[in-house]
């Protein structure tokens, strides 16, 4: 399938998401659990048939002998679950358009999870009788007939793309209450380029999941560097989602991109069922901002949060103490503690964060020295604002790596003038703008061999507008600092990270570009004053107007 018929196919099925919006009785928050649910069925359909041929040669080879086994035991073996009759999609597809098709669909989301354990609780299952409206009972049968039309013959690994389509699309359309399940394909893409996570026993964190798109991007990343399926079998995943419905999207997200992990439902803060503390070699994750109702008592005696400190709030003398538990002021470093000690003497993090935690004081200051000089923070990257549907002001990624060589230094990017414009709320990054800001990162890191194979890659695909955004800054394929782009700082130094008060704003570094105008000092100071003459004259002529129009409104009105 091409990159067009794969669009027109998402855009095709998003059709459905139209229909239900129009006719269901369903809140707007709720439009999507009955279409990814629709989606698996349809994966767990063609998936199933793929292998059938398959699986029932296994089966009759055996049958009757000592080594006989069962047909679902060869099914798991084949596909990874087994699909029951009466959840194959042509069934579904076949039955009478009334009501009762809300129950069929039920009784094979039930059937499924009862034949595949790993499934249990995943499915949705009651939210179908709501898409047979008293007034529209057929509802339901458009939307399977329009994913029936999904082609047989698809690659199996394009379903992850239309689920993680599907989710983008609702999170959008949910605006910020979608922002909580989903962060930005291209955020994350990003992140993932930075990160490179290389094939092998490798475990992976995410505690604050959401839909599972870390996981799912860092997965398609090893399998574009040649990772095969026996060394993805290897790579494990591990997520915390408090949402419950939240963790049925993630574990159905895991399922169709063929990504093994473990989602958990709990809270992060006073939950730890990964036994987090200096066991994982990646963490990504993009947590929920400004979180002020934390309770100190439950995190204060935990190492994963107090290693580096638990922000607290600033003693007031005379203000009479309150029953109330203390909180903290913010959970921000929480988090940004959290990813840092997660890591093992070989980890690597990437996590979204809000950009006041940059240059945040008090206690918060305190954890970012402690971090700073403990040599764990390794970039810092503000992006461009409306990447997200939660927040419209630009966020910042921080990233961290335990094995950094150069620990007395950052490397910071602004990233804010980099992006594409989706609509007029929205914006993302392309794939050679992710490229573009990742070999900022291999070059920081003395990786000429991957700069020189992108600029070939460019050319070959031609691409020459990017070929020279690339040679126009580093003609010679090594690091340098570019103004208003990237800046390597010092811990010491004059303008270094103490001398800005361990700032973390990748702005204050950077800089910004001045263009030349082409005019010499002199010319420069003659336009200048030629400028502020004709503004005088101009703020004098404003003076006569505005003193007629006074005479003007008297006269009309017989003032005096």
């Amino acid at each position: 399938m091409t990159d067009q018929e794969l669009k027109q196919l998402k855009d095709n099925l998003w059709h459905s998401a139209d229909m239900l919006r129009a006719s269901a009785h369903l809140s707007a928050n709720k439009y999507g659990q009955p279409i990814l649910g629709l989606i698996f069925l349809r994966y767990a359909d063609i998936l199933f048939k793929q292998h059938k041929e398959k699986i029932e040669t296994e089966y009759n080879k055996y049958k009757g002998t000592r080594m006989e086994k069962s047909y679902k035991d060869i099914a798991i073996e084949e596909c990874g679950f087994f699909l029951p009759e009466c959840a194959y999609f042509d069934k579904l597809n076949n039955a009478p358009d009334d009501a009762n098709k809300a129950m069929l669909v039920k009784n094979a989301m039930q059937a499924i999870e009862k034949e595949n354990p790993k499934m249990d609780g995943v499915l949705p299952k009651e939210v179908y009788g709501q898409l047979v409206p008293e007034e529209e009972p057929e509802l339901l049968s458009k939307i399977i007939r329009i994913f029936k039309d999904i082609p047989e013959n698809i690659g199996i690994d394009l379903f992850g793309e239309i689920y993680e389509y599907f989710l983008g699309e609702f999170a959008l359309s949910e605006g910020q209450g979608g922002g909580v399940f989903y962060t930005p394909a291209s955020v994350v893409q990003y992140m993932v380029e930075v990160l490179q996570p290389v094939i092998g026993d490798k475990k992976f964190l995410d505690p604050a999941c959401g839909s599972g798109g870390m996981f799912v991007q860092a997965a398609r990343y090893m399998h574009r560097h040649n990772a095969t399926n026996s060394d993805m079998m290897r790579f494990r995943c591990y997520g915390v989602e408090k949402d419950p419905d939240t963790v049925k999207l993630a574990k159905m997200n895991l399922l169709l991109n063929n990504v093994r992990g473990d989602i958990i439902e709990a809270n992060s803060f006073y939950s730890d069922p990964h036994d987090e503390f200096g066991n994982f070699d990646y963490v990504m994750a993009n947590p929920p901002f400004n979180v002020d109702e934390v309770v100190v008592d439950k995190v204060i005696n935990d190492k994963r949060f107090n290693t580096y400190g638990v922000p607290r709030n600033r003693t007031k003398s005379g203000k009479k103490a309150s029953d109330k538990k203390e909180t903290v002021p913010n959970a921000n470093y929480l988090w940004i503690g959290l990813f840092a000690t997660s890591l093992n003497d070989t980890g690597k993090a990437a996590l979204v964060m809000a950009n006041s935690a940059s240059d945040a004081g008090g206690s918060e200051l305190e954890i970012r020295k402690k971090m700073i000089e403990d040599g764990i923070i390794s970039q810092m990257v503000t992006l461009p604002s409306n990447m997200f549907s939660t927040v419209t002001l630009p966020a910042t990624l921080w990233f961290f790596n335990k094995e950094k060589k150069n620990k007395d230094e950052i490397l910071f990017i602004d990233a804010r003038n980099i992006f594409t414009q989706v609509d007029r709320a929205h914006r993302k990054f392309s794939d050679e703008q992710i490229k573009n800001l990742g070999i900022i990162t291999r070059l920081y890191e003395g990786d000429s061999t991957a700069f020189w194979a992108l600029v070939e890659e460019y050319r070959n695909e031609g691409k020459q507008e990017q070929v020279d955004w690339l040679l126009e800054r580093w003609p010679e394929g090594v690091y340098k600092d570019i103004i208003g782009l990237c800046k390597v700082a010092k811990l010491e130094g004059e303008d270094g990270i103490i001398d800005q008060d361990y700032s973390l704003n990748a702005g204050r570094y950077v800089g910004v570009v001045i263009e030349d105008d082409g005019m010499t000092a002199e010319e420069f100071a003659e336009t200048m004053k030629a400028n502020h003459a004709e503004l005088k004259a101009l703020n004098a002529e404003a003076e006569t107007l505005m003193a007629e129009i006074e005479k003007n409104m008297k006269e009309l009105f017989g003032e005096r």
